[in-house]
């Protein structure tokens, strides 16, 4: 009896799957907002091209480089979920599955930074 190990059922691989899908939601959302911010940036800065640039309150001009950090860590969070998508395939296989909030802790932190940033950006143009 020892040496059958007890592999995770069905409903915990779909459970897993079904966290994958949800992380990668997340990422596309992030990317897309990365996105518009940098497209809103481009059009902006046309629109201060067609009126002239007196008619438009210039910023220090940190959103398209906010905008492509965006993408990039909504890439990076796309990796990052299928590598926890996999471990955790793995640790149900084995039936030794342990928690981690690490991506978690990771992401949240990351988010509530562009929250604080955006803030005192939108302050400092107001």
């Amino acid at each position: 009896m020892d040496d059958i190990k007890k592999q995770g059922n069905a409903s915990d691989h779909l459970a897993n799957e079904r966290t994958f899908l949800a992380w990668v939601r997340t990422s596309v959302g992030i990317m897309a907002f990365g996105f518009v911010v940098v497209k809103f940036s481009l059009f902006v800065k046309q629109v201060s091209l067609i009126l002239g640039k007196d008619n438009i309150i210039h910023s220090k001009g940190y959103s398209g480089i906010m905008g492509i950090v965006l993408v990039a860590v909504g890439a990076i969070t796309t990796i990052f979920s299928y590598l926890r998508y996999r471990l955790t395939e793995k640790q149900l296989n084995e039936g030794v599955y342990k928690h981690s909030s690490l991506l978690i802790i990771i992401l949240t932190a990351f988010i509530f930074l562009v929250s604080v940033f955006l803030i005192v950006y939108l302050v400092d143009s107001v």
